[in-house]
């Protein structure tokens, strides 16, 4: 019998084989919805562009059959009804996951129609990854079965940062500046009550509400904050609400504690220089300075390739995990991946982080960080090269933060 007429069919037949099990490995979309122009542009550029490099690390160190994913971007331009729009039309071009950071107003809006639609349209259904939106709400009262936070509620950056205010007894008068939006509002909230729960002796001296990207001079506040006697400022601003804030106190010499909560964002850093040394502190999911010799390594190449800061590490779990529920669940419908994603862990950069499956909040580290200059004591790195950057001033674990839910969540069937 001659055997190399069956051997050369056979091996053909192998490499077709290995080529459709190539062909196989399936792209799965995700609909990047966010502020892409604007005052607020920078933010959600910066987080767009660090979205793309986690994936392209993603799909570079995957098997060859396993999912790819591709990011899409989509400009809501900071607006609810755009957000709509561009929800539309991602789900017109199938997309069946989308993320969004950018204002927590924008993110609500999103739940409740990726609500209406998984009860109209089932099979058109999307599973919501946010990177960043904080508001309680999220994950308690309007806690959906199609959203997973990855970040840190405002309430538990609060139950950490006056955690870490027990320790300061220099603190005896705060300020309260937040955007008049429901995140700003809930940052107000949740700081006026666990400040009186843990330091009754610090005095409130000030709590304001500012219009979004409406104000161009912060001075007049800042001459107010001044008057007051106020030594601390905790606010949740951020774009140009932030940076222009920080400005002006710069301009003006104001000598207070500014805790943050995005102090390290696009183009902020810049504005504060040697004037916000141990003044001005941001509460994150993660510090280019802490002691994370992984994600320093992806944060040291980004700069590298790019000269700008990675600092967005909540894409990095986010992509992960959606990636391991996808190979976990054997699929990329939307319904059976977000069950998959309930309660899975993760063991991150960070350490291992867990999806808490009653509300979908993600259970990870935080990290405060004080503003420093580069070459002291835990400043390695700087920060948009102003030889300055946060150094870890502070680490808490998972139960630190923690905050119970009064989630009651509608689950659909399996």
């Amino acid at each position: 019998m001659n055997f190399k007429p069956w051997l050369r069919l056979h091996l053909v037949a192998m490499l077709l084989c290995g080529v459709v099990s190539v062909q196989a490995a399936e792209t799965v979309k995700i609909g990047f919805i966010d502020v892409l122009s604007g005052p607020f542009a920078l933010a959600g550029q910066g987080s767009l562009k660090q979205l793309r490099e986690v994936v392209l690390q993603l799909n570079e160190k995957s098997a060859a059959t396993d999912p790819k994913f591709e990011v899409v971007e989509f400009d809501n331009k900071g607006s609810t009804q755009e957000s709509i729009n561009m929800l539309k039309a991602a789900s017109d071009r199938g997309i069946h996951f989308i993320t969004q950071g950018g204002g927590s107003g924008v993110a609500l809006t999103l739940v409740d129609a990726l609500n209406k639609l998984a009860d109209r349209e089932p099979e058109r259904a999307m599973v919501f990854l946010n990177y960043a939106a904080m508001d309680p709400l999220l994950t308690n009262d309007r806690c959906s079965f199609w959203h997973f936070r990855f970040y840190p509620s405002s309430e538990m950056q609060m139950e950490a940062l006056t955690t870490y205010m027990l320790g300061r007894k220099d603190i005896k008068k705060v300020y309260l500046l937040n955007q008049d939006y429901t995140h700003g509002q809930q940052v107000s909230k949740s700081a006026k009550e666990y400040l009186a729960r843990k330091r009754p002796d610090v005095q409130l001296v000030g709590n304001e509400f500012i219009p979004m990207a409406q104000i161009r001079d912060f001075a007049p506040y800042v001459a107010k904050i001044a008057a007051t006697g106020a030594d601390t400022v905790i606010t949740s601003n951020w774009g140009s609400d932030l940076t222009l804030l920080l400005k002006a106190s710069k301009d003006f010499g104001l000598n207070v504690n500014f805790f943050t909560l995005n102090a390290n964002n696009p183009g902020t850093p810049t504005q504060m220089g040697s004037w916000g040394v141990n003044k001005v502190g941001v509460i994150w999911n993660w510090l280019g300075n802490a002691n994370t010799p992984e994600l320093e390594k992806i944060s040291v190449a980004y700069k590298k390739k790019y000269n700008e800061d990675f600092i967005f590490a909540a894409h990095w779990n986010t992509m992960n995990m959606l990636f391991q529920a996808i190979k976990n669940a054997k699929s990329t419908d939307a319904k059976t991946v977000a069950f998959a994603l309930e309660g899975l862990s993760y063991k991150s950069p960070l350490g291992e982080v867990k999806m808490r499956k009653t509300d979908h909040q993600l259970e990870a580290p935080l990290y405060l960080g004080m503003w420093d200059k580069q070459g002291s004591k835990g400043v390695k790195y700087d920060a948009e090269n102003t030889g300055y950057g946060f150094r870890t001033e502070a680490v808490w674990d998972a139960y630190i933060s923690s905050q119970p839910t009064s989630c009651q969540m509608k689950r659909p069937s399996k």
